[in-house]
């Protein structure tokens, strides 16, 4: 019998946060994120799960093939743009699009311009804009210059005006509050032509009277919430269960401690579970005393440290559990936020520091 610890991907619940996030953005297309492997979920999965997105986009033009070679015929955009003057040509031949951020990608455009528009290749492209996120991107200063210089290049079809919010689940942030970020983008893209992205997934949950030709959700797609509200207070469904069972029970008296360090001091006489899974499965080691996890539905907590393999959870008002019984570590009936804001992370990092020893099924 194998290990019992299992990652059960709800394609259905894909398909429901998708279409939330359309209805949310009236009038814009969208745009599904798939980074990371699918947040987690696996590329061919997030594919069918989002099939009826406008669009992909990710960061590796390699995975951007593969999903060509899945089969997807709508865009596909490359978040991070192109790393190098070849992969223009992959790009070319798989119809990619990309964002562009930088005088070096100006250049190389301009090094291939000519070859690649002899053949008719016109690259759609997404020209960001760096409004206090300090990442990638031109400033509103530098924008139109920017963007005449892309226009005048002959392998260029589309530009789309891009930019990306920092604290978009945060409207009074003290230093760059989202309404800051609109103003400077406004300002830097005032009278150039062209569709407009801005929204990510605090966008499109927080923010829905902005205007957007195009929205960028990731993290809600997959059942999470970048802050600012609970996922099921928005609707929104679990799509990554990871569950495992009771693989031991230790009954232990007062003053006895659980796990390496010696970390969790029983207070009283307890009943222990020992939970096959620990974090060389991606459960987070730093999950202190407390931590929320179901055994056969019921809640109860973390105690004592996570271990490579296991994990010790308090059974002592669960008589019925014992070896066998269900866990569910995160997923449909506890909500993946609630684990990683207990660990002090967030549920991005949870869903992708899902190990490739956990056996994954779609459920």
């Amino acid at each position: 019998m194998p290990r019992p610890i299992l990652a059960t991907i709800h394609v259905d619940s894909m398909k429901q946060n998708l279409a939330l996030a359309k209805s949310r953005s009236p009038g814009a297309r969208a745009w599904g994120v798939l980074k990371a492997n699918g947040y987690g979920h696996g590329l061919e999965r997030a594919m069918r799960g989002f099939a009826d997105a406008d669009g992909l986009a990710l960061i590796e033009v390699d995975n951007a093939v593969k999903l060509r070679e899945l089969g997807w015929k709508k865009p596909i955009l490359l978040l991070e743009g192109f790393f190098s003057l070849s992969d223009l040509h992959t790009m070319a031949g798989y119809d990619i699009q990309a964002a562009v951020h930088c005088n070096e990608q100006l250049e190389w455009l301009e090094a291939v311009a000519a070859q690649l528009s002899a053949r008719g290749i016109r690259f759609d492209l997404h020209l960001k804009m760096n409004t206090g996120m300090n990442r990638l991107g031109f400033t509103p200063d530098a924008f139109a210059a920017a963007h005449a210089r892309l226009s005048a290049i002959s392998c260029v079809g589309s530009i789309t005006l891009m930019t990306h919010f920092a604290n978009a689940d945060d409207v009074d942030h003290p230093l760059l509050p989202i309404a800051e970020q609109i103003r400077r983008f406004e300002l830097g893209a005032a009278g150039l032509p062209g569709p407009r992205s801005l929204s990510n997934s605090a966008g499109v949950l927080l923010h829905q009277g902005l205007r957007n030709d195009w929205v960028r959700p990731g993290i809600m797609l997959y059942g999470g919430t970048p802050g600012g509200g609970s996922a099921e207070a928005f609707g929104l469904q679990p799509t990554m269960t990871l569950s495992s069972e009771i693989i031991g029970v230790q009954e232990i008296a007062a003053g006895e401690a659980v796990g390496y360090g010696s970390r969790f001091q029983a207070g009283q006489p307890m009943r222990i579970g020992v939970v096959a899974c620990g974090y060389a499965d991606g459960y987070p080691r730093v999950a202190p005393l407390g931590t929320p996890v179901l055994v056969d539905g019921v809640r109860t907590r973390l105690v004592g440290r996570v271990s490579m393999d296991m994990l010790t959870v308090d059974l002592t008002d669960l008589p019925q559990a014992r070896i066998g019984s269900k866990v569910i570590l995160w997923g449909k009936g506890l909500p993946i936020d609630e684990v990683a804001q207990a660990a002090g992370t967030i549920g991005y990092e949870l869903m992708c520091a899902l190990a490739p020893r956990v056996p994954v099924v779609e459920g």
